[in-house]
């Protein structure tokens, strides 16, 4: 199998950790980023990643930084050679009505979620192109597919990414270059476990499956993507919520 370098953003997130795993499983070389406030958890997390045989390489960055950007790619390219499959999945909320929403809400949720997809995606989008292979994902939401009601900034963002993707699909397709979305829909992260009862009962009614996905259900999706025979696949989205959202 030809080494590949896997770079995933906000790799330390419930969802990607399980995309990290998944493709250290699948023979690649996994780094991702982190940012600063997530510093103290890196001994237990990479512990726990070691016990399953998986060494990731890290890197600090602000996403929504593209100097930040430019340093943790030459950082990480330095150590382990040219990134052959990126995965966008670092992300936040800040959610509320637009009636209450504040500028800085709007702002910090735009930066992170989708400015940093282009800070992240141009230094590895022309490397790809020169050695003609490469493997781009941003993970998205349902939310970004339909709009929820005190989202309207993190909806614009994972909607945008679809915008975005398509667009560098068709310049990177002649080379063998992908770049393709996931559309999650709820997911089983350490967060969402911590949602009341009642809560939770509320949106396990809306779900057609009847229960969340799991992140590794997530992360196989990637996988599947980011694989080398998935050249034909670009410029696409794959839903993965339950039936909850369907469209054609």
């Amino acid at each position: 199998m030809t080494k590949r370098v896997a770079l995933i953003t906000g790799g330390m997130g419930g969802i990607g950790t399980d995309i990290i795993r998944d493709l250290a499983k699948a023979g690649r070389v996994v780094a991702s980023t982190y940012a600063s406030f997530e510093k103290d958890n890196i001994p237990a997390w990479t512990a726990g990643l070691k016990k399953e045989g998986i060494d990731c390489t890290l890197a600090e960055c602000d996403v929504s930084n593209f100097d930040s950007c430019v340093k943790a790619v030459k950082e990480l390219e330095d150590k382990l050679g040219p990134i052959d499959i990126l995965v966008n999945c670092a992300g936040i909320t800040k959610d509320s009505s637009l009636k209450k929403m504040e500028a800085a809400a709007w702002n910090a949720v735009i930066n992170v979620n989708l400015n940093s997809i282009f800070n992240m995606t141009k230094q590895v989008f022309s490397g790809m192109v020169d050695r003609g292979f490469g493997r781009i994902i941003h993970i998205s939401s349902m939310n970004g597919r339909r709009g929820m009601f005190g989202q309207a900034n993190y909806a614009a963002t994972k909607s945008g990414m679809g915008g975005f993707s398509m667009s560098i699909a068709l310049e990177g397709a002649k080379k063998n270059v992908t770049s393709n979305t996931v559309c999650p829909g709820y997911t089983a992260t350490a967060m969402m476990k911590t949602i009341p009862e009642k809560v939770m009962q509320g949106i396990l009614a809306q779900i057609p499956a009847g229960r969340m996905a799991e992140p590794a259900e997530i992360a196989r999706v990637v996988t599947f993507l980011a694989d080398d025979n998935a050249g034909f696949i670009n410029g696409t989205n794959i839903d993965v919520n339950g039936a909850q959202y369907t469209s054609y």
